[in-house]
């Protein structure tokens, strides 16, 4: 053996001797110790640290409370059947047709933990009158909600939104192309509720009070007004035409859509394009909390704003994920078409808005 092949094994050995050695005399390392769990934190990484840790407490609590949610609004029963497949938590759904404002009174009402929200989805509207209620959590996907529908501390932020739009039966009428259109012979038109308590409702009165983008209630209020002089306001169940969110009226379309005559159609009028959207929060009191965030992060996840993508509801991500290849694009070629430039009401011209229809909407309908 030649001199540097002995000098190479006998450093060899002197090397394995000594890590043998040290690995007798030493004590083994300390675990990390991963901070306590705060189900109430404003974030996953202050509260968790992981997802799989989140999960974790999220099970230990088993359940969930919703409000205001049916199945058949926005695909939220695929959402809600996916949720508990996914996590195994029992999913409790409170008053499910309830309005935005009725959310918010109910939590405050409940005396019980059965009763009591641990998320909301309402208006936006709601949603800055209530902020108080609700507690700040910033979802992993924070970065992709646009920031002019989110509140910049976490306290509320868009899930889903659409445009107002006009659903039509095209055998009992003609296409309307704008709002005034539904004064003309023939139409039966209706409301999805009563505008002074429902967000759908002042929408749609608003969105026929549009003229160059700008609202004003009274033309809205003028226009339901003479079709209700003429007995042409209806019942959503007996109208051949419906003011309401495209996604109720294109859900309504698409079940008879593969039909030689379709009964039901739907546009949005390019003259007055408003778009609103409803948005997630975490009630302060949720008796589960980490059940709460554990929702919400999955409400945002790719899977889930492309389940409300095939409810035709437009996802708060959905630029960000079409950018990044992660929309469904059949789904999305499904919507109804809508112009480049929507109108999005303000705070302060839906709250004078509001005032004047609660001053003016009993006496002009009668």
């Amino acid at each position: 053996m030649t001199s540097r092949a002995t000098a190479a094994a006998a450093l060899l050995a002197a090397t394995a001797f000594a890590t043998a050695m040290a690995g007798c005399s030493s004590t083994p390392p300390k675990k990390t110790e991963q901070a306590p769990v705060d189900p109430r934190a404003a974030g996953l990484a202050q509260g968790f640290g992981t997802m799989d840790r989140l999960v974790e407490a999220a099970r230990k609590e088993g359940a969930l409370n919703l409000v205001g949610v049916p199945r058949d609004w926005v695909n939220y029963g695929a959402v809600i059947d996916r949720f508990t497949g996914e996590y195994g938590l029992r999913v409790n759904v409170i008053e499910p047709g309830a309005s935005s404002r009725r959310e918010i009174d109910l939590a405050a009402a409940a005396k019980t933990a059965d009763r009591t929200p641990d998320v909301f989805d309402v208006g936006v509207d709601v949603a800055v009158a209530s902020a108080q209620r609700f507690a700040p959590y910033k979802v992993t996907a924070w970065q992709d909600i646009p920031d002019a529908v989110k509140d910049l501390k976490g306290l509320w932020y868009a899930g889903y939104g659409g445009y107002m739009s006009i659903g039509y039966d095209p055998r009992k009428v003609a296409a309307p192309a704008r709002f005034a259109d539904l004064l003309k012979p023939g139409y039966a038109v209706a409301l999805p509720g009563d505008p002074l308590r429902t967000a759908a409702a002042f929408n749609a009165v608003m969105a026929a009070s549009l003229q160059d983008g700008r609202p004003q209630a009274e033309r809205g209020l003028a226009l339901f007004g003479r079709l209700k002089k003429e007995g042409r306001l209806s019942l959503p169940s007996q109208a051949n035409a419906l003011v309401d969110w495209d996604y109720v009226n294109a859900a309504k379309a698409a079940q008879t859509a593969g039909d030689d005559k379709p009964a039901w159609k739907v546009v949005v009028p390019p003259d007055a394009a408003l778009a609103s959207y409803y948005v997630q929060a975490i009630n302060k009191k949720a008796p589960h909390p980490a059940a709460a965030r554990l929702w919400e992060e999955f409400l945002y996840s790719d899977e889930v704003q492309n389940l409300f993508l095939k409810g035709f509801a437009r996802p708060a991500r959905m630029e960000a994920m079409e950018m990044s290849g992660t929309l469904d694009r059949q789904a999305a070629a499904k919507l109804p078409a809508v112009p480049r430039t929507p109108v999005l009401l303000t705070i302060p011209q839906a709250d004078e808005a509001k005032t004047y229809l609660k001053a003016n909407w009993a006496r002009t309908m009668g």
